[in-house]
């Protein structure tokens, strides 16, 4: 994905220019139309509606096992040794995590209509998914951002948008959450903007370990001394929803997804991109190496990447979809969520996600370790 310029909802799903490899000759022809398929993805992505629809579509029966983190699905892959599963959902941002594992295998590309979804996204497949030139081993599914969540009825930011360090503020204390480690990004970029660490330090730890240690050494530092301003820790959509309405959380560092389906369900709930800019994600589609339905995986994609389906799930699960005029499916409930989460410049200043090599997950579970058993 790209930012830091001037882009739109529109242009985001629409306007990536000529980015992607020509796609192949595309062909239903050796789609299943029978048996089933296994599928391992994020707790929330597939509503009941969607996979309803998918099977009296094809006939086709789905399995599916919800996860809450990249993390599950790594382990629960290297665990099996790429068994068990014809499709996971890897984020864009931990191609060099995968790659060096061999648990994927690639897609033929002539049974995916890859045409059918935004080209920067597609990209990501090309190119950080193309593992030893060997293909893509990797399709965009869902795409959405982490920001600040809160309770409208409870709390309201100082200004036109909130901040990370709203969740981490004495205002708030005992009634904010977040995930351990993005939370402590967030810490980061706040640290930045607010003058306690030198601008582009976060990023800049991605680059080396040695960089990385330091800097997470002193946002370690900064939330440990903060920590019992958090009340919950949340690890899936679920905890995130359920912080919201029972817990006694007030403000918190959530994905856009959980509070926006609260909103759109009528709760006292919004979702907004922080002032120092949204992290920006792409969660896709991968085959396990062991996966033995192949066919039906084809018919999956086929379907997820239909614009009425991706946009009636949008409607249910509050993030986006990378599929081409999806959104004209969707309600006008989503649309104004969508406008109201990303107001005024807050697309151009997303935040994308960085890849993550190995040593960088490794050494960041350090932090995150001692940050919890503090």
């Amino acid at each position: 994905m790209t930012t830091k310029s001037s882009v739109t909802r529109r242009t985001l799903l629409k306007s990536a220019g000529a980015a992607a490899l020509a796609a192949p000759l595309y062909s239903k022809s050796a789609l299943a139309s029978s048996g089933e398929v296994n599928i391992l993805m994020w707790s929330d992505y597939l509503p009941p509606a969607f996979i309803e629809g998918f099977e009296a579509k094809t006939g086709i029966k789905v399995n599916y096992t919800g996860i809450g983190s990249n993390e599950e699905i790594i382990n629960k892959m290297k665990a099996t040794k790429g068994q068990g599963f014809d499709i996971v959902s890897p984020t864009n941002n931990r191609s060099l995590q995968w790659g060096p594992l061999e648990l994927l295998k690639p897609f033929d590309m002539s049974k995916v209509n890859i045409d059918a979804v935004n080209p920067a996204m597609a990209k990501i497949g090309t190119t950080a998914w193309n593992f030893d030139g060997a293909g893509v081993h990797w399709l965009p599914h869902i795409w959405g951002t982490e920001g600040i969540a809160y309770r409208t009825d409870k709390w309201l930011p100082a200004g036109d948008a909130p901040s990370y360090g709203d969740v981490w503020s004495e205002e708030n204390a005992g009634k904010t959450m977040g995930r351990a480690h993005s939370m402590m990004l967030g810490a980061g970029l706040y640290m930045e903007a607010s003058g306690e660490m030198e601008p582009g330090s976060v990023w800049a730890a991605y680059g080396d370990e040695d960089t990385m240690r330091d800097v997470w050494g002193k946002i370690t530092d900064w939330c440990m001394a903060r920590k019992d301003r958090i009340k919950l820790i949340w690890n899936d959509a679920d905890t995130q929803k359920n912080g919201l309405l029972n817990e006694g959380v007030v403000v918190g560092q959530t994905w856009d997804g959980p509070p926006l389906a609260l909103k759109a369900a009528g709760e006292p709930v919004h979702y907004q991109a922080p002032v120092e800019g949204a992290m920006a994600w792409v969660d896709g589609m991968s085959m396990p190496v062991g996966a033995k339905n192949e066919e039906q995986v084809y018919a999956f994609i086929d379907y997820a990447f239909g614009q009425e389906a991706a946009g009636k799930a949008i409607d249910s699960h509050g993030y986006n979809s990378p599929v081409l005029g999806a959104d004209t499916y969707s309600g006008d409930v989503y649309k104004k969520n969508f406008a109201e989460a990303y107001p005024a410049d807050s697309l151009a200043n997303l935040n994308p996600w960085p890849a993550e090599a190995p040593w960088y997950a490794a050494v960041r579970t350090e932090f995150v370790n001692k940050f919890k058993s503090a």
